[in-house]
């Protein structure tokens, strides 16, 4: 079964671990969640430093009320929600504006590589990261995580409406971004 399954309210390998009382083991929950949770995280955030502080802060607060959570229709949707949550309130914390390294060298270097897709899909998630965080996330939900709009409207506590015009916006960045330009002969 797959994650998109389990996003549309069919049944998945998490269900298997609800005990009778319809409560899934905190811990069996996390070892699977984390693994499925984690590239939905970081394509959000756009490092992984980010990404791991969510999901922790997530599944803490997920522990913390637990028997909530996990009574919940989709725990797994419950704590996607949150961390989607904490990375968007992540970046209206004045610490995240402070300077942090990062491992993106900058504009002046790059690097080669012998397959032209890699090259491409680089130049893309570059561009997806200098995206504003409420944009790259519809845009990772929407084509990372195959999510409609509405689940999307769900995960971000919004309207559709507003999925909408965000992935407007997004893509409509990404189009204009010269690191995603397409020129005649290929990519640029």
């Amino acid at each position: 079964m797959t994650v998109e399954s389990s996003q549309r309210g069919e049944r998945s390998d998490l269900d298997g671990l609800l005990r009778p009382d319809g409560h899934a083991d905190f811990e069996d929950f996390f070892h699977v969640a984390w693994r499925r949770l984690y590239p939905t995280a970081l394509g959000i955030a756009g490092d992984r430093a980010s990404a791991e502080d969510a999901l922790q802060t997530a599944f803490a607060k997920a522990y913390a009320s637990w028997s909530r959570v996990s009574a919940a229709d989709h725990p797994e949707a419950y704590v996607r929600r949150m961390v989607v949550n904490e990375v968007i309130s992540a970046r209206r914390s004045a610490w995240f504006r402070r300077e942090r390294p990062t491992d993106d060298p900058g504009p002046g270097a790059s690097t080669t590589s012998p397959e032209e897709g890699l090259v491409d899909r680089d130049a893309v998630w570059a561009a997806v990261r200098r995206l504003p965080v409420r944009q790259r996330a519809v845009i990772v939900l929407r084509y990372y995580e195959d999510l409609s709009e509405a689940e999307i409207a769900d995960a971000l506590g919004c309207s559709r409406g507003t999925v909408k015009s965000q992935a407007s916006a997004a893509l409509r960045n990404l189009r204009s971004d010269p690191g995603t330009a397409v020129t005649e002969g290929g990519a640029s």
